[in-house]
């Protein structure tokens, strides 16, 4: 495997071998630039008219990471069709390993031989060999994560990369010639993403970076490349704190009555976070239809909500509170605020009742500072989630290009991300976008937590969060344990025990809870908060699931992840199952254990020693 480079530049050739429209690879461009210096720290190119093209490549931790530069020191504009973050050749594989995602299903491992993939080269090496996926829109975890993992069997080696990119991307997998694999990804170019971006002389422009790791395993890597994220946690939530919800307690209804009601319930409880979600504002019936407008709906929080978030103060919680403040909808006063809203073939891009602020534009990010930063530190809110639930698509007006405006506008959100953080020092920011629809690196980095996922209830729920280790740390990653007052105590022990597998967040019916009902809930907490150094420090070192379907899983899971001689294992059975007991190290002791796993749809989970 060898670090190199691909670009392509407006007006140069394509590559033949009939790869025009699949992949803008092995162009011209590339033909033109030659290597003028080359350090552990960089690679330099360079072509006749003066533009420059630097690999930049940092090892750290057992990882590569790696971002390009074009700088154009020449004497004319120049329009870039695409710029790859990476570029790796000479890769030998013979399995791909993606994760695809769709919303309340993330994170889906999905392999497949090169076989199958029809990735053998030609008989003559005359026509290219091309898989090239991604996504294209604002919500950058939609049918596949940045992630890609490509595994040697007969070296029994495994190269994974991760893509820091909150807007459109893209990764290829390409031979021609030989069976060894050209391997790239970045922004997604002209053909996938509709993206071009000038560069006049003097300007320099730098693509998202990515990070490579090897290893001898799919787990190892994907370990390394969690490992490597580097996210903004707030002093506040660096001990695994867990949150409660109210959304499925309100259902997008609350009020300053039913909040004290929660919070008089969770009292003494061991819970860190009380996050009022969606609905708190007036307007239309519907929460989904009113956001943008951000007025306290005063039936429900007479005198604004600084009441509700004393009153949970007071009980010994951090109040927190919904926002989806990028959007607008349709039944808002600012639905029609057209002047400052994203626009797309000069009207305001409408993606089913949302619309989009332009976050580039300063009237935007200054009603934002006032709407939700003041608003936020007026009241005492120590804890912000951040939702997000459409995506503008393959772009917008403005830039350079569709795809070019589309990256400044997200680009644009990040940084309104940052002034929070910059304006209320210590505030834990929750992510979530649809549930998971920006679980990806750069967005990750801004953030405490992040919601998992928008399965809020159903029996996937510990599937899907073991998913997510692949991808996230699991200290971010909010896991939902939805408590029904009709829930059984098996159902109990299932949803505690899923949140073993990332933060423990709670909701649900937790005022009509019987007292039997609360004393497994208890000792669901209890046993968190053993185990949360595991969670938080850990490695996943084995994962055993036999479901297929998320809609009715079948068989059943176990999870194992080890942090010096402790470890906890957790166990899910699903439809259809059978008793599976954890092969826990040779001499193990068992320190703790939660659960019952006796028939279908229970759980059990153990920490031990070695």
């Amino acid at each position: 495997m060898k670090l190199s480079a691909e670009m392509k530049l407006m007006g140069d050739g394509y590559a033949g071998g009939f790869s025009c429209g699949l992949t803008m690879c092995f162009s011209q461009t590339m033909e033109h630039f030659a290597v003028k210096t080359e350090t552990p720290e960089e690679i330099r190119y360079e072509n006749e008219k003066g533009v420059v093209l630097t690999v930049h490549r940092r090892k750290e931790d057992g990882v590569l990471r790696t971002w390009t530069e074009v700088e154009n020191n020449g004497t004319e504009e120049i329009t870039l069709e695409m710029l790859a973050s990476f570029a790796l050749k000479d890769v030998a594989a013979d399995r791909i390993h993606r994760l695809q995602s769709f919303w309340s299903a993330e994170g889906k491992l999905r392999t497949e031989t090169v076989e199958e993939l029809h990735l053998e080269k030609s008989w003559s090496g005359g026509g290219v060999r091309a898989e090239k996926f991604g996504n294209v829109g604002s919500m950058p975890v939609r049918k596949y994560f940045p992630f890609l993992a490509l595994e040697d069997s007969a070296s029994g080696r495994v190269l994974g990369i991760q893509l820091y990119c909150a807007s459109s991307w893209q990764m290829e997998i390409l031979c021609r010639e030989s069976q060894l694999f050209t391997v790239t990804g970045g922004l997604a170019d002209r053909d996938f993403g509709q993206w071009m971006r000038k560069v006049a002389p003097g300007e320099r422009f730098t693509a998202p970076e990515a990070v490579i790791a090897e290893g001898s395993s799919l787990y190892e890597v994907c370990d390394r490349l969690v490992r490597a994220q580097h996210p903004h946690i707030s002093p506040e939530d660096g001990d695994m704190g867990i949150i409660f919800n109210e959304y499925c307690t309100t259902w997008g209804n609350p009020s300053l009555e039913n909040v004290k009601k929660i919070c008089d319930r969770l009292e003494g409880k061991g819970i860190r976070y009380l996050v009022i979600d969606c609905g708190w504002y007036g307007g239309a019936k519907d929460w989904s239809r009113n956001i943008g407008d951000w007025e306290v709906k005063e039936e429900s929080f007479p005198g604004g909500l600084k009441q509700a978030a004393d009153h949970i103060r007071s009980k010994g919680m951090i109040p927190g509170l919904w926002f989806e403040m990028e959007n607008v909808a349709d039944q808002s006063r600012s639905f029609h605020n057209t002047d400052h809203l994203v626009k797309k073939d000069g009207v305001p891009l409408t993606v089913g009742s949302r619309r989009f602020w332009d976050m580039e534009d300063p009237w935007v990010t200054d009603y934002l500072g006032k709407k939700v930063i003041r608003t936020l530190k007026d009241n005492g809110f120590g804890y912000v989630k951040v939702d997000y639930n459409d995506t503008m698509g393959m772009g917008c007006d403005g830039g350079d290009s569709p795809g070019d405006s589309l990256y400044r506008k997200v680009a644009a959100s990040r940084r309104f991300f940052e002034r929070i953080r910059e304006e209320i020092p210590g505030i834990v920011i929750e992510n979530c976008s649809s549930g998971g629809h920006r679980l990806e690196p750069s967005m990750m980095e801004l953030v405490s937590q992040a919601s998992f996922s928008d399965a809020h209830e159903t029996t996937a729920i510990p599937i899907i969060a073991a998913n997510l280790h692949a991808a996230i740390r699991p200290e971010q990653s909010q896991i939902w344990a939805v408590l029904r007052a009709n829930d059984s105590e098996e159902r109990i022990f299932y949803s505690m025990t899923a949140t073993l597998l990332g933060r423990m967040c709670l909701s649900g019916d937790i005022y009509d809870l019987s007292d039997r009902q609360w004393e497994l809930v208890e000792e669901g907490i209890a046993f968190y908060k053993k185990a949360a150094g595991i969670i938080k420090n850990g490695t996943t070192v084995y994962r055993s699931c036999t479901a297929r379907e998320y809609n009715r899983p079948q068989g059943g899971q176990l999870v194992v992840r080890e942090w010096g001689n402790k470890g906890l294992a957790v166990l899910h059975r699903f439809e259809h199952s059978d008793e599976i007991k954890p092969q826990l190290p040779q001499g193990s002791r068992i320190l703790a254990e939660y659960g019952r796993a006796d028939r279908d749809f229970s759980a059990k989970a153990w920490i031990y020693e070695k």
